[in-house]
């Protein structure tokens, strides 16, 4: 009776043993298919993301180097002693001249994807860290460079209009950001168009420019090595 009953008490041990096992296999194989599952969410969500700010660099980059080519053409026409261009042509392309547009990052995604932990189940290792000098570095060094600019962007702004005193509409839907300026009127200040303060004006806005598009060339090349890597990561 008592070998019978030892048999019994193992037999349910085990029955219980096992159930347990089974339960807690099963509830861990439930929680990697959740965070597999949120992860890839997140990737994806990740790439819409990229395509994004991908578009947003490049339209910066057009604005860029338009305002270059008004800035060439601009100091051309002084070296000429304004044989090249009409006051409107010079006025019409001073208000497209832009090089205070910043970039600014959508980081909500990863910075989810850390709080809740989603980041360290990505395979790719490359792409862990693409994203973290994306994320960190690089947008602590954009932060910094448009804050420079912005400050330069102001009084490049203010001392043009307030000399050639140029009014303007501002139509808020047009345009690829802020809206579009529309030349209303102007008073010509000849003898500041040709003075040395204008000209180097002009040059340290196209310094900035090339400055600042060279960063935005990094942040493009690290946007797009991302977005192939986290589209091979979603397939995985």
């Amino acid at each position: 009776m008592k070998i019978q009953s030892y048999k019994k008490y193992l037999f349910e041990g085990l029955v219980i043993f096992f159930s347990v096992f089974l339960s807690l296999y099963v509830g861990n194989l439930n929680e990697k298919r959740t965070n597999f599952e949120k992860k890839q969410q997140y990737i994806i969500d990740l790439i819409e993301i990229l395509n994004q700010d991908i578009f947003q660099v490049e339209k910066l980059m057009d604005q860029l180097n338009k305002s270059e080519k008004f800035i060439n053409s601009i100091q051309n026409d002084i070296d000429s002693q304004h044989n090249l261009l009409s006051d409107s042509e010079v006025i019409d392309m001073l208000i497209d001249i832009e090089v205070g547009f910043s970039f600014f990052p959508k980081d909500g995604i990863f910075n989810q994807m850390i709080s809740t932990g989603t980041f360290e189940l990505i395979k790719n290792n490359d792409l862990k860290m693409i994203l973290l000098e994306m994320y960190n570095h690089q947008k602590e060094r954009n932060f910094a460079t448009s804050k420079e600019i912005d400050e330069f962007n102001l009084m490049f702004r203010n001392l043009p209009y307030s000399k050639f005193k140029i009014r303007f509409d501002y139509n808020l839907l047009d345009g690829e950001f802020y809206g579009k300026r529309n030349l209303t009127s102007f008073k010509f200040d000849n003898e500041f168009y040709l003075s040395n303060e204008f000209y180097g004006l002009l040059s340290q806005a196209k310094i900035y420019s090339n400055m600042y598009k060279r960063q935005l060339n990094d942040i493009l090349k690290s946007n797009k090595e991302s977005l192939l890597l986290s589209k091979e990561e979603v397939k995985n």
